[in-house]
């Protein structure tokens, strides 16, 4: 039976090692506590968490223990790498909030009953730290020459870094050293965007406790040509069914490009190797087949099998020309709606289209229909009665279908 570090490796997940033979070993024979961390930057997790939720789980089903560490203390701060402006600052209390969603959503992924997970929050100890002894016992430990040779810092210097985010590193090292001292944590993983930080991590566990400790990070979730992934018009692809339906991530991988379907089944779904082997095989139309494999199983890690099952039933019954009720709708107030109103301000509304320059270009190139009849004029209007009962369905483009309503 491979190890869970072959896994990892043969589904294309490991990014970047600390220590490739050690980590190998130590994941072969003993049974390690590691750690990822989460900054509750939004009250949702997105896609791009989730294939840290699966290195996660990945982790556990061989019997290692995870520490989900939500960043309440770390994201007062924000961390600056792969940003060129400061983040936001946010309340306690929004950040509470944020904590609270990224707990509930996360034991979907992960089994945090008695022993087999830690789900820890670093506001914990970060809130009451006294600042002149996290200089004196923390921060002595940093050249700030080394700190300024990082990516993260160095892409920054010319638009202007704050002492605050410069702080960040420092307190990322310190959960890392925080766990390794209480909870016999050894090992940090984390997107490849977050070396330097775990590296901070491993050098001050080193020079503090006379420790050796790993760092492992996986891969980003890109497009083949390198942009990331999980981006609609609506904006994140939410693991959140309140802020993206179902249906609509259930879509999203089911029209992924033809050279991202199979890297993202070995990513983000449990589907066996043996049987990704064979669908690396398929060509042309074909693909398809990979295709509803991977948003279906996605879908179902995520949203449950029953969602699963809808989403599939609805996509599956628009394709044949069916119109499923189960498609992703909107439901206007029909006292703010005129007695005509254009179609581009109906689709703006439901989330169609970003902008109303968008929809006409769309409309111009023949990208949209209106209960199966194509749209020629970019100025159409609606009549509101059209909009009672069952609405209009909008189509956009070849697979996306949107219910508008009015009440």
């Amino acid at each position: 039976m491979p190890s869970v570090f072959d896994t990892l490796k043969e589904r294309g997940l490991i990014a970047q090692m600390t220590h490739e033979e050690e980590i190998k070993k130590l994941l072969e024979e003993e049974k390690v506590t590691f750690y990822i961390g989460f900054d509750p930057t939004a009250d949702s997790l997105h896609v791009g968490h989730f294939l840290q939720l699966m290195v996660m789980a990945h982790m556990q089903r061989a019997g290692h223990r995870p520490i989900a560490i939500l960043g309440g203390g770390t994201a007062m701060i924000g961390d600056p790498t792969g940003k060129t402006d400061m983040r936001r600052m946010m309340t306690r209390e929004e950040l509470d909030h944020n904590v609270a969603c990224f707990k509930k959503q996360m034991s979907r992924f992960i089994d945090f009953s008695e022993g087999k997970a830690l789900i820890l929050d670093n506001a914990d100890w970060f809130l009451n730290l006294n600042y002149m002894e996290f200089l004196r016992d923390i921060a002595v430990h940093f050249s700030v020459n080394r700190m300024l040779t990082f990516e993260c810092f160095k892409s920054r210097l010319e638009r202007g870094l704050s002492f605050l985010e410069f702080n960040y590193m420092l307190l990322q090292s310190y959960d890392f050293y925080k766990l390794n001292q209480e909870y016999g944590c050894v090992l940090e993983l984390g997107g490849d965007d977050q070396w330097s930080n775990i590296i901070g991590g491993i050098e001050l566990i080193r020079r503090k406790a006379g420790k050796q400790a790993y760092g492992m990070t996986f891969t980003l979730l890109t497009t083949s040509e390198g942009k990331k992934m999980g981006k609609t018009e609506k904006g994140a692809l939410w693991l959140d069914p309140e802020k993206c339906s179902p249906y609509d991530f259930y879509q999203y991988f089911r029209n992924v490009d033809d050279a991202d379907v199979i890297r993202c089944i070995k990513l983000l779904t449990f589907v066996p190797m043996d049987e990704i082997h064979r669908l690396e095989k398929l060509e042309g139309q074909e693909l398809n087949e990979a295709k509803r494999i991977l948003a279906y199983e996605v879908t179902k890690l995520v949203h449950g099998e029953e969602e699963a099952q809808k989403a599939k039933k609805t996509a599956e019954g628009l394709f044949s020309g069916g119109n499923a009720a189960d498609m992703p709708s909107t439901e206007l107030v029909a006292s703010d709606l005129a007695e005509e109103t254009p179609l581009l301000e109906l689709m703006l509304a439901s989330g169609l289209i970003p902008s109303k320059g968008e929809g006409r270009r769309l409309i111009t190139q023949g990208g949209v229909s209106v209960n199966e009849e194509k749209v020629a004029d970019p100025n159409v209007t609606i009549k509101k009665e059209k909009l009672f009962g069952d609405g209009i369905i909008v189509k956009k483009g070849k697979k996306v279908y949107h219910r508008i309503s009015a009440k």
